[in-house]
């Protein structure tokens, strides 16, 4: 295989296989890098936490909370970008632990089994 090809992804494993064949380093994962955001957000439900958590920011600023209402805004803003920013590393870390996570990313085609680059297997 050249160096640029990518490996072709291996058929789907239940979760305790996956977790076996990872940690033992006989499978890798590949995630993909614009599907994960957009996942992790509709699984953790973003748009509508963001739109209550800037709402509750407006709400503070009509009461006369000027600097406490922007700054709930700006986390209503922010956080959500951060969160969806480390999508890959957030799934990296608890597909191993989360079976429902693992079927869904692997549902979505967010996440790829593919065998591991060589001088990684055990």
């Amino acid at each position: 295989m050249a160096a640029d090809e990518t490996p072709a992804p291996l058929p789907a494993l239940d979760h305790a296989e996956f977790v076996q064949a990872w940690r033992r380093g006989r499978v890798a994962v590949r995630i993909d890098p614009v599907r994960a955001p957009r996942f992790l957000s509709a699984r953790l439900l973003l748009p509508l936490v963001a739109i209550a958590v800037i709402g509750i920011g407006i709400a503070l600023v009509l009461s006369g909370q000027l600097w406490l209402g922007i700054a709930v805004g700006a986390i209503g803003i922010l956080v959500p970008r951060l969160i969806k920013r480390g999508a890959i590393r957030f799934l990296l870390a608890h597909i191993g632990e989360d079976a429902d996570l693992y079927r869904d990313a692997v549902a979505a085609g967010v996440l790829e089994l593919v065998p591991p680059q060589s001088g990684q297997e055990e």
